[in-house]
């Protein structure tokens, strides 16, 4: 997963590793928290968790991000279709 947020953050060297990780790690506390299965969080193939994932540190990285309420709301979004799908959340019996 870190590569690809890299790749969307357009960021080519490791300084900002440790901080991605951390976002990274947010986001999926963030998905599971909303009802996002832990198995389909920590899914690293599936794409709608990596454009979630991607888009939540795309929103998150810098503190002036003036793009943060188009990335933010489009997070928001994807999270609100994840835990509708019912694929994605946990099924009570």
């Amino acid at each position: 997963m870190l590569a690809a947020v890299k790749l969307a953050l357009r960021i080519t060297n490791t300084a900002f590793d440790s901080e991605i990780e951390s976002l990274i790690d947010a986001a999926r506390l963030d998905l599971q928290l909303s009802g996002v299965r832990s198995d389909k969080v920590n899914d690293d193939s599936d794409k709608l968790i990596e454009r979630a994932i991607t888009v939540y540190c795309k929103a998150h990285f810098s503190l002036d991000n003036p793009d943060y309420e188009r990335y933010a709301s489009s997070y928001d979004s994807l999270k609100r279709h994840l835990t509708l799908a019912g694929d994605y959340i946990e099924t009570v019996e």
